[in-house]
């Protein structure tokens, strides 16, 4: 099934985009079926050929989400911006919540007490 999205190309920490038609599970470095355009996320500028990309989402080609929202921005398709779903963060380890954790409701909390108050017998003497 092919796919429209985004190809990373540029240096390191200098990204930039291409926009291009590709096989869904293929490799990011594999050679795609045709280059539609380019996106660079530094200036957010945008360059997509409109008539090609009608032409391949007509042959079946799906978008990405974040394709699907880039060529909306861009005026190459109509319709709604779809939701890009992030992996949540993952859960920290028991052991480290009880730690730096407040407690919670209803549990019982130790209460410091100074070595005057807990045995003034012994203070005095």
């Amino acid at each position: 099934m092919l796919a429209i999205k985004l190809q990373r190309i540029g240096k390191k920490h200098q990204p930039s985009y291409r926009v291009v038609v590709a096989e869904k599970r293929s490799k990011m470095a594999a050679p795609p079926v045709e280059d539609l355009g380019s996106y660079d996320p530094r200036t957010k500028a945008t360059t997509v050929n409109k008539e090609r990309v009608l032409h391949w989402v007509k042959m079946g080609a799906q978008p990405t989400v974040t394709a699907h929202n880039l060529l909306i921005k861009g005026g190459a398709i109509t319709g709604a911006p779809r939701a890009v779903k992030m992996p949540k963060a993952v859960a920290k380890p028991i052991a480290e919540e009880k730690a730096g954790a407040p407690a919670a409701e209803g549990a019982v909390v130790a209460k410091e007490v100074s070595v005057a108050e807990a045995a003034p017998e012994a203070a005095a003497g």
